[in-house]
């Protein structure tokens, strides 16, 4: 019976069971059990962390579409709101012009209007100067002050 690795692996036996025996493994095992169970832990936190990670992700992908959609939103209400304003602005403008053209025709027409009545009134004066005065080469006396009177007043009366 004799090879050296024959008596050493027997010798590493022994010692081995020697030491098991007196529980040098079970502190090799308490210190790897509490290693795994520090490790577990550490998973564990880490695995506690991700999902709080993933939720924050998911909170600020949900408060970044909001944000978008509210945006979104405003945009639309400013284009509605300049489109509005443009259409009463134009409506106004509209408006102003007509009544500004009305305005013009109006003073045109008043224009118009006295320049006739001038007219009429130098075209009454003519007449009843040139009727005085072809009255006053004809008619003599009393009766010239009292034709010439009265057609006078007829005149003015018929041309104003």
């Amino acid at each position: 019976m004799g090879s050296d690795t024959f008596w050493v692996a027997v010798a590493f036996v022994i010692f081995i069971g020697i030491l098991a025996k007196y529980g040098a493994f079970s502190g090799i095992t308490a210190k790897l059990d509490a290693r795994g169970e520090r490790i577990r832990q550490e998973l564990e936190e880490a695995r506690k962390l991700k999902e709080e990670a993933q939720k924050l992700v998911a909170e600020y992908k949900r408060r970044q579409r909001e944000a978008e959609a509210e945006a979104e939103a405003i945009i639309t209400t400013a284009k509605a709101e300049a489109e509005r304003l443009a259409s009463e602005s134009k409506a106004k403008l509209e408006d102003m012009i007509a009544r500004r053209t009305k305005m013009a025709e109006q003073k045109i027409a008043q224009a118009e209007a006295q320049a006739l009545a001038d007219v009429k009134a130098a075209a009454a004066d003519a007449a009843v100067k040139a009727s005085e005065a072809l009255l006053a080469a004809q008619v003599i006396g009393d009766t010239a002050d009292r034709v010439l009177s009265s057609a006078v007043a007829e005149v003015k009366s018929k041309l104003n």
